[in-house]
C-alpha cells in the first residue's frame, strides 16, 4: 500500500448535524496510511443508491437512526442488491442493536454519538480490508 491511499467516504443521516459530526470525528486522513478522504453528503436512501450505483464509493457510514429510511435497512438492501457494492459502517445508538447490523452484513459498526478517539480507527481499518478485494462478497 501506498503511504496514503486516498477513499471516497458517504456518509447517510437525515439530519446535518449527524452527518457533520461523523466528518468531524473522522477527519480528512483518518491514519497515516489512509486519506486524504473525500467526503459525500446523503439525506435520503435515494440519494445513497443513485451514487453508489454510479460507482466510485469506497465506504458508506450509514445512520441506524435515519427517518425514514435508517441506515440497517440501507446496508441490507446494499448488500442484496449492489453486487459491487461500497463496504459499510452503520451507526448504531444502542449496543444491542449490534446483531441488526450483523444481519445487514455491514463490515463494522460505530458507535453514536461517534467517539472522535475510535471512529478514526474503524474507519481507516475497514478502508484498508477493502483495498484489493473489490467486488465485496459475503
Amino acid at each position: 500500500m501506498s503511504d496514503a491511499t486516498p477513499a471516497t467516504v458517504l456518509v447517510y443521516s437525515s439530519r446535518s448535524d449527524v452527518r457533520a459530526a461523523v466528518r468531524l470525528a473522522v477527519g480528512r486522513r483518518p491514519a497515516a496510511d489512509v486519506g486524504p478522504l473525500t467526503w459525500i453528503e446523503c439525506a435520503t436512501a435515494d440519494e445513497v443508491v443513485q451514487t453508489v450505483d454510479g460507482g466510485g464509493v469506497d465506504l458508506c457510514v450509514l445512520d441506524g437512526e435515519a427517518q425514514p429510511t435508517g441506515g440497517l435497512a440501507l446496508a441490507r438492501q446494499l448488500t442484496m442488491e449492489v453486487a459491487d457494492r461500497p463496504a459499510l459502517c452503520v451507526l448504531i445508538a444502542r449496543q444491542p442493536d449490534r446483531w441488526l447490523a450483523h444481519w445487514s452484513q455491514a463490515e463494522a459498526t460505530l458507535p453514536f454519538p461517534v467517539d472522535p478517539l475510535t471512529a478514526p480507527a474503524v474507519v481507516a481499518g475497514v478502508l484498508r480490508d477493502r483495498v484489493g478485494r473489490r467486488p465485496v462478497t459475503r
